[in-house]
């Protein structure tokens, strides 16, 4: 029996799938941090400073806050508010739609409700690009961006963007900062907290069930959020299963071996094969 046929079966059988995704899922879909996405939409800052991926140009000392949010609304537009190019995410949806699932995610570029899935069956726990705070943060509550990054975007000439749209704290009157988790400053909201809670309760319903433990693109950068967790969960419950695809990064430790499936190839590519195509 083939990987794919093996994943087939193993879903079709699960009473639960906990789906765990990093940032090689987006990746994926299309949202490359890099090479000629980056040329095409950075060309100008590369030119200027000198960094040469969406990444680095994040953490870059920008002299002046009219700069920084150039930038960054710039990132937040095409890596939140535009659609990604391949529907990775849909057809992730499609695959899990009809079951018992709950994912949890370090992205933060929404594209989990964009494609359908229950919001109430979501942990984003690193934050989200559409969401702004208090960079103090003066207080525990986040803010929808999409107005306020949209005329950032449409009004930036020069790298920067007239001072009068710099965003600021409706409470303070600080600068605000996106909400994503990057230090001690990040705001875990009203609705973090509930997210938090309701995988939890997820977890404790299921974790003795014929449960999967899904893990899609997770890198080495945070793996005691994602990948840890889920190889504990599945060593702790001898009917649980693990499944992890990661082009060049599917790893599993011996003693869960025989719970295991590993696919070493493009997420896009296997989720192909794994959902019939109309």
């Amino acid at each position: 029996m083939s990987e794919i046929e093996k994943i087939k079966s193993v879903l079709e059988n699960a009473e639960a799938i906990v789906v765990g995704a990093g940032a090689g899922l987006s990746t994926s879909a299309g949202f490359t941090y890099s090479g000629e996405r980056f040329e095409k939409y950075f060309s100008d800052f590369q030119t200027r400073y000198g960094f040469s991926d969406m990444y680095t140009g994040g953490f870059y000392p920008y002299k002046t806050l009219e700069e920084h949010w150039a930038y960054w609304s710039r990132y937040i537009m095409i890596n939140r508010y535009m659609d990604a190019t391949i529907p990775v995410y849909e057809e992730l949806f499609e695959l899990v739609k009809n079951k018992n699932y709950f994912v949890i995610t370090t992205n933060v570029d929404h594209c989990f409700q964009k494609a359908g899935f229950d919001k109430s069956r979501l942990f984003y726990t690193q934050g989200d690009y559409g969401l702004f705070q208090c960079s103090e943060p003066c207080h525990q509550k986040t803010y929808d961006n999409e107005e306020q990054i949209r005329a950032m975007y449409e009004a930036q000439k020069d790298m920067k963007i007239p001072t009068e749209l710099l965003p600021k704290c409706p409470v303070c009157g600080k600068p605000m900062s996106m909400n994503l988790r990057a230090d001690d400053t990040f705001v875990e909201d009203e609705g973090w907290h509930k997210a938090a809670l309701r995988y939890e309760d997820f977890l404790n319903e299921n974790k003795e069930k014929n449960i999967v433990y899904l893990e899609l693109g997770v890198g080495g950068n945070t793996p005691g959020i994602i990948k840890y967790p889920f190889w504990n969960m599945t060593y702790s419950n001898p009917k649980a299963k693990y499944i992890c695809i990661n082009k060049g990064e599917a790893v599993v430790p011996k003693e869960i071996e025989n719970q295991s499936i590993c696919v070493n190839n493009d997420i896009w590519t296997v989720l192909m094969e794994l959902v019939p195509q109309k």
